[in-house]
């Protein structure tokens, strides 16, 4: 998404008197490269139209897919583990009854309703109609999905798992709300044009294994390929919001959540990281001198990873092992201070930044210590983390904004929202006094963008 966000423009020449024309240059530029991606994949659209399948799949489990109550729990387990809850149920929501906003800067995508109901859910659909759409992106009526619904991963999935998917959920609790209507500008309210977007950028086939790998470093690349769909959040996106797949799992942008560097990098992603701690950070969302996940990833790890059998949480760390290194953006790079200058709340700070120390002083150090390994339990110690050492502050202050809980908010799991309780001037500060005391750098956060946060 972090492709589709505005940025600060500049003059060819950098004087303030070129600056409105130059920001007019950009602006004219980057509406004449949108006319003319969007002409691209609408005739790429057209000419695919007869192309692309849209016709119904020839659909047959294999003589090893289990039948009756092994069939229906083995889908359970996959259901948990591709995070199905994550975006068919909203905050207090009945169980995959949709309706959760996924919101772009060209309008708003809805999660549907798959539950089996035969109105507004799944209930009617037969098993070719589900699974063409798990790997062709197409609804049961022939209409083109949108890729918010990552069928670019789930394409991966073998027809079998597909098919037991599709017998947990039609176990499940009926449910007769139907989801929001999407809500997108003109021309992304054309579905045509997916199918130019689908033929450039998806999958024309299953996962096959590696023949040259073991067992478990197989079942880690389907888990972290297909199933848990990692390069969704995990890979930057380009112009037409396609993943890059040369620099997969390097990094991308979540609705200003930063997913970090997993490849192989020991400066940038989990190269430096030890299997125990990669494994800690996934199953329990926190890992010693690495910090806590927050956001996005916590409500994956919660909701999915930290479900799965230690067997799965292995192979996922045994195929992260050798996903290409691939460095990134010097300021995304992780950086802690010398523990003497953390110890101690007295360290020297800039002007800037003290009214943040204040904050910080008053409403963190109590459970997060000045040091940053917590003062109650290892899900406070925050010393370590990307988010800590990025002079952007993203994710810092979005979880100071939203808070960060499971989903019961067990007491020690949570911490609270402060979005009532400072202003957009407050949380700046509070920011750049993080990234300044754990990091040594300095924050760039303005009330400007705590604002656009919020």
């Amino acid at each position: 998404m972090a492709e589709w966000s505005g940025g600060r423009t500049q003059s060819a020449s950098g004087t303030p008197g070129s600056k409105g024309k130059g920001t007019t240059m950009v602006r004219w530029r980057n509406y004449i490269i949108g006319i003319c991606t969007i002409a691209v994949v609408g005739l790429l659209g057209a000419v695919c139209f007869f192309f692309w399948p849209h016709g119904l799949p020839d659909v047959q489990a294999s003589k090893a897919q289990p039948t009756g109550a092994e069939l229906v729990a083995r889908g359970e387990y996959l259901t948990v583990a591709a995070d199905c809850a994550a975006c068919h149920t909203t905050k207090g929501g009945k169980p995959f009854a949709g309706g959760l906003a996924f919101k772009l800067p060209f309008g708003t995508i809805y999660s549907p309703n798959i539950t089996p109901d035969k109105t507004v859910g799944i209930g009617d659909w037969s098993d070719a109609e589900f699974v063409r759409a798990m790997r062709s992106g197409v609804g049961k009526h022939g209409e083109d999905l949108y890729p918010a619904f990552p069928y670019t991963s789930y394409a991966l999935l073998s027809t079998d798992d597909i098919l037991a998917i599709r017998a947990y959920l039609t176990t499940l609790a009926q449910v007769s709300e139907p989801a929001p209507e999407n809500a997108l500008a003109f021309p992304f309210d054309q579905r045509p044009l997916m199918r130019g977007w689908k033929l450039l950028f998806m999958p024309w086939g299953p996962f096959e294994p590696d023949p040259g790998k073991d067992k478990k470093w197989n079942d880690g690349a389907y888990l972290v390929e297909a199933l848990a769909h990692c390069g969704e959040c995990h890979t930057p996106r380009g112009l037409m919001f396609q993943r890059k797949q040369s620099v997969a799992l390097s990094g991308g942008n979540v609705d200003g959540w930063k997913a970090w560097n997993i490849t192989s990098d020991k400066d940038y992603g989990l190269g430096n990281w030890s299997d125990n701690q990669i494994a800690e950070m996934l199953s329990a969302g926190h890992a010693k001198d690495h910090g806590v996940a927050s956001g996005p990833m916590r409500e994956a790890i919660d909701l999915s990873l930290s479900k799965l059998p230690r067997s799965d949480i292995e192979a996922i760390v045994a195929y992260l092992r050798t996903v290409p290194a691939v460095a990134g953006d010097p300021d995304l790079k992780a950086m802690s201070r010398q523990n003497e200058e953390l110890t101690a709340g007295s360290t020297q700070v800039s002007a800037d930044t003290q009214p943040g120390k204040q904050i910080y002083a008053g409403a963190c150090a109590s459970c997060h210590g000045w040091n940053g390994e917590g003062q109650f339990n290892s899900r406070a110690a925050i010393l370590g983390g990307h988010a800590l050492s990025d002079p952007t502050a993203s994710n810092v202050v979005r979880v100071v904004l939203q808070g960060s809980s499971d989903h019961d908010a067990a007491p020690g799991r949570t911490m609270p929202s402060f979005a009532k309780i400072y202003s957009d001037e407050d949380v700046a500060a509070l920011a750049n006094y993080v990234v300044e005391h754990f990091s040594g750098r300095k924050g760039t956060v303005t009330a400007d963008q705590v604002s656009e946060a919020r």
